[in-house]
């Protein structure tokens, strides 16, 4: 039996909510976790330079620990997160997506960007409806921020080209599941026209 899924309606003011497009998820000659990608790079810039012309929010999330503490039990499941140390230049934002003055970097410990973070209020007090969600990794943080935000009543958008996944086969699905339950997957264009 096929489930009842609809497109959501438009929001009336999104915010840009790039997930952890830090060098050690963008590097692969610097991080186990990163994958090579050069086309979710250049369709994240697109969407910065239309967020930042209409004067819209742009926020980055990051992982990076300081503490054996922090997210331990994540930590222990994907050791490999262990070199997100704070301070070091796997958890700046990619330089080819640096952020502008004020736009803010959230520092997370576990998948969402909202989990632990004040993400939800900032969105609140930027009196936007809407995200559109993009980053790495579709089937972790990505997956994991759009759900929240759908639990947070907003209306998540993720544009199709600007979020990646080292396991091709998992992006897909994730993406699949994504647009079923959670969210408008959606080609980078058709988001971009949201704007306009």
């Amino acid at each position: 039996m096929t489930l009842d899924s609809r497109s959501l309606s438009p929001a009336r003011r999104y915010a840009l909510v790039l997930v952890d497009l830090s060098v050690g998820f963008t590097d692969p000659k610097q991080s186990p976790l990163a994958s090579d990608c050069p086309g979710v790079i250049e369709a994240n810039r697109t969407l910065l330079e239309a967020f930042r012309r209409r004067g819209w929010p742009v926020i980055f999330t990051t992982v990076a620990y300081d503490d054996p503490s922090q997210a331990r039990v994540f930590r222990e499941k994907v050791p490999a997160l262990n070199v997100l140390v704070a301070g070091s230049a796997l958890v700046e934002i990619d330089p080819r997506l640096a952020p502008q003055d004020g736009e803010p970097v959230l520092v997370k410990f576990w998948a969402s960007g909202f989990f632990g973070t004040d993400l939800a209020q900032r969105l609140r007090d930027m009196d936007v409806d809407g995200v559109m969600v993009t980053g790495l990794t579709t089937s972790g943080c990505v997956r994991a921020t759009a759900l929240d935000a759908l639990q947070h009543e907003l209306r998540v958008l993720l544009p199709e080209q600007a979020v990646g996944d080292r396991d091709a086969q998992a992006h897909q699905a994730n993406l699949r599941d994504l647009q079923l339950k959670y969210a408008d997957v959606r080609d980078l264009e058709d988001c971009l026209a949201l704007l306009d």
